[in-house]
Formats: C-alpha cells, structure tokens, sequence
C-alpha cells in the first residue's frame, strides 16, 4: 500500500502542485513573520541592551500618553553629582533626549524621517555605550553648532557647514552643522541631532539645569540590582523611576511592540486567510482525484486493501502534499522575511539579514500548519475514499458525490444558519459594545460555516438565475457551460467557496469604512463650526510659537487652543479610569457646535469644573455638580467639579474614553508644559475664507509639519486614515483571490481529465475548438460570479450588523458602496475568465480520437 501511494502521489503531482501552492503561500506568511518579528526584536534587544546605562534615573511617570501632549517630563540635572557620591557609582550623566522635533534645512524642507519614526535631540554626552560616534568634524560648541547623524544627512544631502532650523518645544532656533556621527549599531529609523548640553537644556527643554534622566554606570563588582537599590534608597524610592540596563530595555522594546505587532498581526492576517481559503482548494483537489480513481481505489478493495489501508493512503498522499508545501513555504519564507527586513532598510531601520533569527518555533509552526492544513481538508475525501465499493473496479462508476442527496447538509447548514442569525440579530439589538462586538465575532463565524455548509444546496436555484442567459446568448454552448456547473453542486460550491471568504471580508469592511466614513462627515459638519483648523500632519502637538503667529496673521478673528493631556479619574463606583482629556479656550461655542444634555460650555470652561460624556457619567454614577479627583502627569491632583453633560455624538471628545474636556486655565494649572494639538480659527469680519487661508498658509510656512484645513479637508483627513484599513482588507482580498484562482484552474483543470471522453465525443460530433474553450470560460465565468454573489450577500449581512456596534460609538450612519459592489461582481467575471485560460486551452488541443478512448 505505501508502494501503491508513493507511486499515486509521483503520478499525479502536476495536480497536487496547485494545492501545494496553497499550502505554501500560507506557511511562508507564518513563517516569514515570525522570523521577521523575531529578527527584529533580537536586533533590538541587542541594540537597547548595549547603549542602556547599568541604571537609569527617570522622572516618575504612572499615566500613559494616549494622544500626545507635547510635555517633556524633566528632572533637576544636578541630581547625577548626588549620583556621583554614592558607593558604587563609577560615573552618572544628566542625559537630554526629546521627540518629536522638526528640522528643515536651508530650502525649508523636512530633514527628518517621513515614515512616522521620530526626530530625536539629544545631549552630546559620548561614552562607550553611544548608539553614535563621532567621524567628521567637531563636537558641538555653544548654542549655534550641532552633529547630525550620517543616514539622515546622506538622504537630506546635508553637509558640514550648512544651516539648519530647529522646531523644538520652547521655540526655533538656526544652527550650523559642525559634525557628522555615524551609527555603531542599529538605526531603528530615528533622525538624530545632536547639541552640547547646556543648549539642549535651553533650547529643547526651555529650562537650563534640566535634564530627561540621568544615566549611572557601575563601579566594577557592583551588580546593576545592588546599584539600583542603593540609588533609590539614596534619592528616595517614590520620587523617580529606577531601571537597570536590562529593565530599561525591556521598557524600551516594549514601546516598539506596538509596531512590531502591527506588522506581525497583518502577516499573520494574511496567513489565516491563505489557510481558510487553501483548505477549500485541497477538499476539492482530494475531492475530484478520489471520484476519479474510484475504479482504481475499487481494485485496491478487490485485492484485499480494507478500510482503514484505502483511507490511510489518501491522508499519506496529503501528508507528502504538506511536507512539500511546509518545506517550499519554509523557504519563501525566510525570503519573505527577507524582504521584509529590505523594505524596512528602504523605510530607514537598517537591519542587518545577515543576523536573521530563525528559532525553533518557526520551522516547527511551518510543519504545523502545512501538515495540519492538509491533513484536516484530506481527511472527508479520505473517509469517502474508504467507502469504495470493490464492486466499483468491474464497472464505469459514477462520480462520487453526484447525485447524492444534500439533506444532511441542508439540516446541518440551517441548525448552524440559524444560530449564526440570533448572533447577528442579538448584535443588532444589543446596547453594550462588548456584548455586540462578541455577538458579532460569533455570528460572523457562524453564518460563514452555514454557507460553506449550504452553498451546494445554493448552486443550482442562482446558478440557473446567473446562467439563465446563456441560452439566448450563446446557443448549445452556452446550455452546456450552464449544465456543467450544475453537474456537481458540492464541486461548485466548494470552488466558490474560496472566492466568497475573500468577497464577503472585503463587502462587509467595505460597509463599515463607509459607514465610518458618512458618520464622520455627519459628525464633522454638525460639530465643527470653525473656518479652519490649524493641526500637525500626524496629529502630534506644535510650539507655542506657532499659536502666536495664528494670532498675530492678519484677517484672523478668533483663536480658539485644543490641548489633550493623559488624567487618572476616581469615579464614585470605585473605577479607576485612565483616560485622555481636552483643554480648550472660551469662546468654544463659536468654533464648535457641541450638545449638552446639561449644563453649558461657560459650566464645563469654567475654573475647577469639567465635562463628561453623559452616557459615561450614568454608567459610573456621576451627576452635574459631582466633584470627582483626578490625577494628572508628574503626580498632580486637583478635584474637579462635574459642570456640564454632553451628548457623545456630538462633544468634541475625539472619541477618547469619558469624553472629558476642561478650560485651557484649569489644564494649564494642573498640567503645564503641554503643547496645543490644534487651533480652531475663524476669520475677522470682512476677511474672507480664501484671503485667510493664503495668510495662513504664508505664516505656517517655515513650520511645513503643520496644515491649515477646512471643513472639506478635515473629512479628507478622515477618510484616508479610515483608507488604511480598507487598503489591508484590499490586500486580503488580493490574496485571497489569487489562491481561488488557483482553486478554478484546479477544479477545471481537473474536470477536464475528468470529463476527456465526454470532450472527445463533442468534438467528434462537431464542436470546435473555439467553442469549447469558450463553454469551459463560461463555466468558470458562472463559477466565480456564483461565488461573489454569495460573498457579497454575507459581507452586506456582516457590514450592516458592523455598523450597528459602531453606532453604540457614536457612528450611526449607514451607507452601502454600491460602486464597489459593481466593481466585485465585474472583477469575478474576469477572475472567470482568468482561471480558465489554461484549463480551456488544454481541453482545446486534445486528441479527439485519443479523448474517445480514454478510460
């Protein structure tokens, strides 16, 4: 029996190929992120590992920043001489690092990074643990000079003696660049500029004496543990934060988890949709072999092979399928992961391929999911194989599957149809976000196995809709092509199958961004009542000094400041909630159209009050004119008093949780040091709106990081984020299409063996050669539209109940993008015809008289 299967398997491995492409697209997606993620993250451990200090002194931080303040927390630079003195310190320097500069060159062109890494100023302070050194020039001298790191001035073409501008938190400054520091490990991708300290102090921190911490280094035979100790017991254990170099590390690699899990979670997105879509294409791969070789697997029978031996033989035959598939996927995956580390070299983070880390995880999650994914979509033709009949090698059998009943899977597909509903239907209705969400998730799961389950009970009723013209269009041929799809329901619905995942995730997300996209246009225009809004390309904060030069721009009537600080609120049914809050100046009203449900914006502005969402106040017991402590950054507290309720939908909360805003004074007081994220404008009586923006724009323009927008141009903001995400699921879609093309040329192709005798008799009776390609096109053309009309129909069912969670957030209006639906059906159409081209053409060049006698 192994003879007999090895030899079945080498035999039939130009058909086995396509499968093994599904499998190995889906291993090479695991594989290649997991060795991307990890190659990046050792790199990273490495580089943090030998520039952290042995202990670092930082200024005591316990909220974390959900949108950005602009506040550098500081501590005194004076505290590294009372470092110095204590037992077991070798050395301690007050270190300066801020984020979030710009720097333009002469042309006032942006030097830094345009991928979303920041600028960084730094302290000149060079030791052996520098992430730089110093190649050319001199180190800087006094407030006008500074290094620059050799990446960034190789890609700007910047060069010792020119002049930059600095944007930095207290103001700009100019200054000359002096020296040229190359990288001695990683880049991660940051632009670094760096200043003697007492220009770094002043000018990036606007406060001399100052420093972001204070780096210690062990005196020899003092562990980092023991120094750390004795530092904290010498500067107080409660007044900073304290890390040894391995801490501060894992710190510093957790701020670049969230990047890392972006990519590491996309990939593995597009490795669960190539798994879900590959297991459809080897059902029906084993599927078709298997009612092909009934006669053969029947002589096995008669020649004493049982059971248990028959069914064995088709999952080994799958087990070599996904051993091929596993190792070529292992491979197109370390060239993947290859790739990866390429673009991000592209982006700016250098990474060394030469260092890339294959542990042992990822070629043992190769062989899982290869072999897994084979032997799990093998083993039902595995089970139909075993229940051959050894009476089926003395006669033609007919193919398995045709013409068996479908009531199983009718009474399957509604028990599960249904249950897949009432999740959808308790979503609907549902009022709590988690609850709808978690329905959501379960209903999508469920109504997509009810149609994979039931869509052969489908083919027949809309294939003769979709095919209904086919007749009258193409005459006997077009009869033909139609009858042919509905030989075989559970072939045809298993190769749509594959195609409808693809349609029904894009269909449903596509709902949902425009969904999104009209409930922020809706929000926009009832909310937003300024002329423009002066904002930062990437939502980050601004210098103060351009406030002033808004206000001082002629035609300008009235500037309203929206600043967010992070808040900690003990609220009166014990939560503890850490949120985002807004500050904002008086005169709100005229640039924002907010609904209170009590109180007003002179409440919520005023000193010592506050604003909150009302839903949010009622499900924490919170009323107008409750007093509620709130703690801010650097360990201030304040009680604020409830003054006003607003309506979600329409409070300028930028969707941060609670919707909390104040005056600009009651942050300014509790929170100072922030930097304004955006500026509300409207013009002077008698300016007009296109006058105003060309002053705005003249007076922005040595600050190129920051846009003037209108109304039309804030939505536009909105929807290209919002795009994002709809250019992943597009991708998803791309992927998931290209293997359910591979999915239609399998099923044809292997139709075409299958039906070689019945192809030889039309032709021998007068069919050409033209026509039959054109009735196998009009096959797989019927094939694909059946899939997208299912796909479209379960993605409209899933964007609609997406829409509903979203509507608990605010966001509750409902637009379908029937463009894009046209666009899918039309694009199916073509995928028919597509992965027809080589199954037709072979079908074309047989032999008739060959094709006749064919067995």
């Amino acid at each position: 029996m192994l003879k007999a299967t090895l030899r079945g398997f080498l035999a039939h491995k130009g058909r086995l190929l396509l499968s093994a492409l599904a499998v190995l697209l889906s291993v090479a997606f695991v594989t290649g992120s997991l060795i991307f993620s990890d190659t990046v993250s050792r790199t990273f451990d490495r580089l943090f590992a030998s520039t952290a200090a042995d202990v670092t002194v930082s200024p005591k931080e316990d909220l974390d920043e959900a949108v950005p303040s602009g506040r550098t927390a500081t501590l005194p630079a004076a505290l590294a001489e009372r470092v110095r003195q204590i037992d077991g310190v070798a050395a301690a320097r007050a270190d300066v690092e801020v984020s979030g500069l710009t720097v333009v060159d002469e042309a006032n062109e942006p030097v830094g990074p345009t991928t979303g890494a920041p600028t960084l100023g730094n302290a000149w302070n060079p030791n052996e643990r520098s992430p730089v050194k110093l190649t050319s020039g001199h180190a800087p001298r006094g407030p006008a000079e500074a290094l620059l790191d050799s990446e960034t001035a190789g890609r700007k073409d910047v060069r010792i003696g020119d002049t930059l501008t600095v944007i930095a938190p207290p103001g700009s400054f100019q200054v000359r660049v002096v020296g040229i520091v190359t990288f001695t490990t990683t880049n991660p991708g940051s632009a670094l500029i760096y200043f003697d300290t007492p220009t770094a102090q002043t000018k990036l921190l606007g406060r001399p004496g100052t420093a972001t911490a204070i780096a210690v280094d062990a005196a020899e035979g003092v562990g980092d543990d023991r120094l750390k100790q004795r530092v904290a017991d010498a500067l107080g254990p409660h007044t900073y934060d304290f890390r040894t170099a391995g801490e501060q590390a894992e710190s510093d690699v957790e701020q670049l988890g969230g990047f890392l899990d972006v990519i590491k979670y996309v990939m593995l997105g597009f490795a669960g949709i190539a798994v879900l879509v590959g297991v459809f294409l080897i059902v029906n791969t084993f599927s078709m072999l298997i009612a092909q070789r009934t006669r053969e697997l029947g002589l096995l029978r008669a020649l004493g092979a049982d059971r248990r031996q028959v069914r064995n033989s088709v999952l080994t035959e799958a087990l070599l399928l996904g051993l091929v598939g596993s190792t070529l996927g292992l491979a197109a995956g370390i060239g993947l992961a290859a790739g990866l580390i390429g673009l991000m070299g592209l982006l700016g983070m250098n990474i060394d391929a030469d260092e890339m880390e294959i542990g042992w995880v990822t070629p043992v999650a190769a062989y899982v999911v290869g072999l897994g994914v084979t032997f799990v979509a093998a083993y039902l033709p595995a089970r139909r194989a075993a229940g051959v009949s050894p009476m089926a090698a003395l006669s033609d059998a007919e193919v398995a599957g045709v013409g068996r009943p479908l009531r199983v899977r009718a009474v399957a597909g509604a028990v599960v149809g249904v249950a897949g509903a009432a999740a959808l239907a308790g979503c609907a209705v549902s009022r709590q976000t988690s609850s709808a969400a978690s329905l959501l998730g379960l209903g999508v799961v469920l109504t997509l196995i009810a149609t994979v389950i039931a869509g052969p009970l489908l083919v027949r009723p809309v294939i003769r809709v979709l095919g209904g013209a086919f007749p009258a269009l193409f005459g006997p041929v077009g009869r033909m092509s139609q009858r042919n799809a509905l030989r075989n329901p559970r072939r045809t619905g298993a190769t749509a199958a594959a195609l409808m995942v693809g349609i029904a995730l894009v269909g449903g997300m596509s709902v949902a961004s425009e969904s999104m996209t009209a409930s922020f246009d809706r929000q926009i225009d009832k909310t937003l009542g300024a002329d423009f809004v002066v904002q930062n390309s990437n939502f980050q904060t601004f210098p103060r000094e351009v406030t002033e030069k808004v206000r001082g721009t002629e035609g300008v009537g009235l500037v309203v400041r929206g600043r967010f600080t992070p808040v900690a609120v003990r609220l009166p049914d014990g939560d503890r909630v850490e949120t985002t809050a807004a500050g904002y100046d008086p005169r709100l009203d005229e640039v924002a159209n907010i609904t209170y449900a009590r109180g007003d914006s002179a409440a919520a502005l005023a000193s010592g009050h506050l604003a909150m969402d009302r839903d949010f106040a009622r499900d924490h017991g919170v009323r107008v004119g409750s007093t509620l402590p709130i703690r801010f950054p650097a360990g201030r507290s304040a009680e604020l008093t409830v003054g006003a309720l607003t309506d979600q939908d329409s409070a300028e909360g930028f969707g941060t949780q609670g919707g909390l805003f104040f005056g600009m004074g009651t942050l300014e007081r509790y929170a100072p040091g922030g930097q304004d994220s955006a500026l509300y404008v409207n013009a002077a009586p008698g300016t007009g709106d296109g006058e105003l923006r060309a002053n705005l724009e003249e007076t922005l323009e040595p600050y190129p990081q920051v846009q003037v927008r209108d109304l039309a141009d804030y939505k536009q903001l909105v929807r290209d984020q919002i795009a994002v995400l709809l250019y992943l699921v597009y991708a998803l879609l791309g992927l998931a299409i290209i293997i359910a093309v591979l999915g239609v040329v399998n099923t044809l192709a292997l139709s075409v063996v299958e039906r070689t005798r019945e192809i030889g008799l039309l032709r021998a009776i007068g069919l050409a050669r033209r026509q039959l390609r054109r009735m196998i096109r009009l096959e797989s053309v019927v094939i694909a539209v059946f899939g997208a009309v299912l796909g479209l129909v379960l993605g409209l069912v899933w964007g609609v109940c997406t829409q509903q969670v979203l509507a608990l957030q605010g966001m509750t209006a409902l637009a379908i993008p029937w463009l894009t639906i046209v666009l899918v059906v039309v694009g199916s159409a073509v995928v028919g015809v597509v992965a027809a081209l080589l199954p037709a053409l072979r079908a074309s060049r047989m032999n008739v008289l060959a094709a006749i006698a064919h067995e």
